[in-house]
């Protein structure tokens, strides 16, 4: 694309399109899609430049901001260059762009200064420092502007650059970077620093100066804990001094300017203490020697802060972070006489932890009208920015040093408010739910997402408050009264799952199989939660805790009610309800089956309407686990019920393809494959019908297609590999146009080599005749190309089970026809050295009878050039049978965490219970490989008498001589 008017005006109306709220012009069906033109053109040089161009010059701002977000997408598309891939972005493009984008991002509006920002972090991500050297100092430059517009713009970007350092691991690689930046930008920070403080005293009384000033401060406070949180760099620590004072003085202040009326929105002034107590936190923690001296003075005003700050929303996350200062302090044993008093205790349990822990009328606000941002603070950890969560900390924190005073102190607390709810429990509820609050957070010392609270404080007794105070709420017929009090309850059973006894959960199941019918999202929600959580603890053996016995009476009505709870307002995509459902099939097995027919239904009609616009990865990918448990555990008692899932299923399952859903694409070729597998005879007519399709070159060009594709058509060569020879063996070629592409590719190579296993394995030998010998020229040429331990490990496999199923004669025979001599070249420079590399049980098995017949049924290997690898070949495999490797994966599906498996990238999402039988090709010709390689050495021995014996006698190390004598006994059988 030129850089032309013409191309310029093009774009400026694509863009315009893309705005309009009518999808009929964002996407229509025929024409050329606004989307879909933007799509098109994003490989063209110049286009980026185009769209730099754009946000510059374009009169109209709705334009400038909608290229600058486009620009933003694009550079986060494509600006990686990934092996294997093309390059999407030019050379040129790419010089350009880190030559205008600063100055650029710099003159920008701040809305789009953003947007720029964010792009230059992208390409810093990947480019800075080595590719991009000159980064630093012109920023850098600009702070000598004076112009805070500037200013910030720079601050910006180097806060998105920088802030990666507080989660990277360590690495020279990243010591060298964070070197490189504190030379060029610790001295000016510094400067601007205190330049602004002596600006913010200037224009103390000018609200629309100190607006801007505090907004650099904030910055320059966050690229401080990024540029530390590393290590103490020796020249923050010679300016300790310089900081430490600012940053004190600045927690102090209280300019009535800055103070907003907003009761919602953290103003400037928070937001500034807030970072600062991160600040402090840090030092305290990871630098306390060199923060010694500071630390009282920081410990009183954080204090001080505390008492004197309101409940209203905006102040959260400062008191959040105060009190996660004061927790860390506390932790250290350095600190501890800080809080030894027992007046210090209470004044903190009374005045920072219990007000803290109440529950606001904001909090009920959320409870109520956003559940689901409720449900992800609460349950999944990400309310490390909320008051309660911090109190929490503080608690633990405290009770590190001063367990019994402080549980003491709060026993008193608690049984006061447990008093207050019983007086009057409609007005007094909270007093009960701060109550649990605080013998959840005493009691809980260490926990874990996957096993709830897995060390208890001893003084506190959970089972004799889980009966007197939890049970009695849940045990209500009432189970929409007090929702808040309901969710503390399954909340209370979640966390202590592992402390209260078994027969305490057992009762509690028929009680959190009622409250999934509650009209409050967050207790069905924690209901289902709740469940999911008790069906995957284990008890002794290994075995679920809960057995499938023990949930017998409970089945239809657990079934109906998770159901009936996708139903109710706001979780018609519920994950936690889905992946209960999925947790009790798995745990239920074959109980359901009598309810499969509504079941099945019910999550076809479910995956019709979320096909419409997927949105929700966990939620879908539970689903089709649910599928997949459904085929499976029917299946399994009746193999004869897969048509009646494929009549289910494929109708909607067309309809994805055909609308080319590309989340549920992955999805629907794992649940075919599983259907498929389970067909006994010969492929049905309706999958050879779509083989065709499977072919397509566009299907293979998304990653994400790959694995289950190449799964479902293995599928299809053990299940029909004669009905392709004979009805499709012109889709052969393009069969194996597959397995070039794959294993050109080093990250699918592996895949490749899974569709040549079962095309050697499956397939009439006549029917893949013609195609051999190209088969190894191609897979020598990537060997010269590009060999890595992946492909060669594969390769090891693939050569072996074509040993097997062909013979060691053919082996030997195509190697040599490629060049001669080249059998002894793969079986020096690879077999022999690299064998060991081979892991997993199946395919050391397979390697093992690959090479007892390379051994002992192939004639050249003892009477020519070759035999002198006979020996060292012998050795090898001795190695592979006797050297340690341990790659065993238990069967334990039930187990397995689906967490976090799907993105919202189209990316491969495993579904666990869709998984592939282990299959092993050797398995019906041997069982134990080391008792093949002894009957097969005998046969050798009884064919040519004393030519084994002398060579094992003359040049085979005594070790692997003993342990051949060993496998030779086990074989009752000796060497002629």
């Amino acid at each position: 694309m030129e850089l032309s008017d013409a191309n310029l005006q093009t774009l400026t109306e694509y863009l315009k399109k893309t705005l309009d709220p009518d999808p009929a012009i964002r996407r229509p069906v025929y024409s050329l899609t606004a989307e879909k033109f933007l799509e098109s053109v994003e490989g063209s040089q110049n286009y980026p430049l185009l769209l730099l161009t754009l946000l510059e010059k374009s009169q109209e701002n709705v334009i400038k901001v909608c290229a600058s977000v486009t620009f933003k997408n694009y550079i986060k598309r494509n600006w990686r260059i990934v092996e294997d891939e093309p390059n999407k972005i030019c050379e040129s493009d790419r010089i350009a762009i880190k030559a205008n984008i600063v100055p650029l991002m710099l003159s920008s509006p701040e809305q789009i200064q953003k947007q720029l920002s964010d792009a230059i972090s992208i390409i810093g991500r990947e480019d800075f420092p080595q590719k991009w050297p000159d980064l630093l100092t012109e920023m850098v430059n600009r702070f000598q502007s004076g112009d805070f517009h500037v200013i910030n713009g720079v601050l910006r970007t180097a806060h998105s650059l920088f802030k990666r350092y507080r989660h990277e691991f360590k690495s020279n690689e990243l010591w060298t970077e964070i070197k490189l930046v504190l030379d060029a930008f610790a001295l000016p920070l510094t400067n601007l620093f205190k330049a602004t403080i002596e600006l913010c005293s200037t224009h103390a009384n000018d609200a629309s100066a100190l607006k801007v000033l505090f907004s650099s401060l904030i910055l320059i406070a966050k690229l401080f804990y990024s540029l530390n949180f590393q290590d103490l760099p020796e020249f923050f620590e010679d300016n300790m001094e310089t900081w430490m004072t600012n940053f004190h003085s600045l927690l102090t202040l209280d300019n009535k300017l800055l103070q907003t009326d907003d009761e919602e929105e953290a103003g400037l002034l928070e937001l500034l203490k807030s970072q600062i107590c991160d600040n402090a936190a840090l030092y305290a923690q990871k630098y306390d020697e060199e923060f010694q001296p500071y630390l009282p003075r920081f410990v009183t005003a954080i204090w001080n802060l505390l008492v004197t700050t309101g409940q209203e929303v905006k102040y959260d996350l400062l008191v959040s972070n105060a009190i996660q200062f004061l927790a860390s302090v506390c932790e250290r044993p350095h600190y501890k006489h800080l809080f030894e008093d027992q007046n210090t205790l209470t004044s903190i349990c009374e005045k920072v932890i219990v007000p803290n822990m109440e529950f606001r009328a904001a909090d009920e606000e959320a409870f109520e009208d956003n559940s689901e941002e409720y449900i992800r603070r609460d349950l999944e950890g990400s309310d490390i920015d909320t008051r309660r969560r911090a109190a929490c900390d503080l608690v633990r924190g405290l009770c590190k040093f001063f367990e019994g005073p402080v549980t003491g102190i709060f026993s008193g607390y608690v049984n006061s408010m447990l008093q207050e709810y019983a007086k009057n429990p409609s007005v007094n509820w909270k007093h009960k739910d701060a109550a649990i609050y605080l013998v959840t957070s005493l009691a809980s010392k260490a926990q874990t997402q996957k096993h709830g609270i897995t060390q208890a404080n001893e003084l506190v007794n959970l089972t004799e408050f889980f009966v007197n105070h939890i049970q009695p709420d849940l045990k209500s017929a009432a189970v929409n009264e007090f929702p808040v009090l309901k969710a503390d309850g399954i909340k209370y059973i979640m966390i202590f799952r592992n402390q209260v006894p078994k027969e305490q959960l057992l009762v509690s199941i028929p009680l959190l199989v009622n409250h999934l019918q509650a009209e409050s999202i967050v207790v069905h929600t924690y209901a289902a939660h709740a469940l999911e959580r008790l069906f995957t603890m284990r008890g002794t053996n290994n075995a679920t805790l809960i057995t499938a016995a023990e949930m017998a009476p409970f089945v239809e009505v657990l079934l109906t009610n998770l159901f009936k709870a996708l139903t109710l307002p706001g979780s018609s995509e519920n994950e936690y309800i889905m992946k209960a459902i999925m947790r009790s099939f798995s745990l239920l097995q074959e109980s359901i089956i009598p309810y499969i027919p509504s079941v099945i239904t019910q999550l076809t009609q479910k995956l019709l309407a979320v096909s419409k616009n997927p949105s929700k990865p966990h939620f879908n990918h539970y689903m089709f686990e649910s599928i997949c448990l459904s085929i499976r555990i029917t299946c399994k008692a009746n193999p004869e019920a897969v048509g009646s899932f494929e009549e289910a299923l494929f109708l909607v399952f067309t309809e994805i393809l055909q609308n080319d859903v590309q989340e549920f694409i992955p999805y629907v070729f794992q649940v075919m494959s599983l259907l498929l597998e389970m067909h006994k005879n010969e492929i049905p007519s309706s999958y050879m019908a779509l083989f065709p399709h499977l072919l397509q070159p566009v299907l293979w060009e998304r990653t994400g297609n790959i694995p289950p594709l190449v799964r479902l058509l293995q599928a299809y060569l053990e299940r029909g590999a004669s009905t392709i020879a004979s009805a499709a063996a012109d889709k052969i070629p393009g069969l194996l146009g597959v397995f070039q592409k794959l294993i050109a590719s080093k990250a699918n190579d592996h895949q490749g080599f899974y569709l040549l296993n079962s095309i050697i394995e499956h397939m009439p030998p006549e029917s893949v005749d013609q195609y051999r010998k190209q088969i190894f020229i191609l897979l020598f040429q990537r060997l010269q190309n590009s060999k890595t331990t992946k492909f060669i490990k594969s390769f090891l496999v693939f050569i072996n089970l074509y040993c097997v199923r062909y013979g060691a004669l053919a082996l030997q025979e195509i190697f040599d026809s490629i060049q001669p001599k080249m059998f002894g070249m793969v079986l020096e420079k690879i077999i022999i050295p690299e064998i060991q590399k081979v892991s997993g049980q199946v395919e050391k098995k397979i390697c093992a009878v690959g090479i007892t017949k390379i051994l002992t049924e192939c004639p050249p290997m003892m009477d020519t050039e070759y035999t002198k690898l006979w020996i060292p070949l012998l050795q090898a495999l001795i190695g592979l049978f006797e050297l340690p490797e341990d790659d065993t994966i238990p069967d334990e599906e039930h187990f397995i965490d689906i967490e976090d498996t799907p993105g919202y990238q189209t990316a491969f999402s495993q579904l666990a219970f869709a998984g592939k039988k282990e299959h092993d090709p050797v398995g019906q010709m041997v069982n134990n490989p080391r008792i093949h390689l002894a009957q097969s050495l005998h046969k050798l021995s009884t064919a040519c008498p004393g030519r084994v014996l002398s060579m094992l006698s003359t040049s085979l190390n005594a070790e692997a001589l003993q342990y051949l004598q060993g496998y030779l006994q086990a074989a009752s059988v000796s060497l002629l």
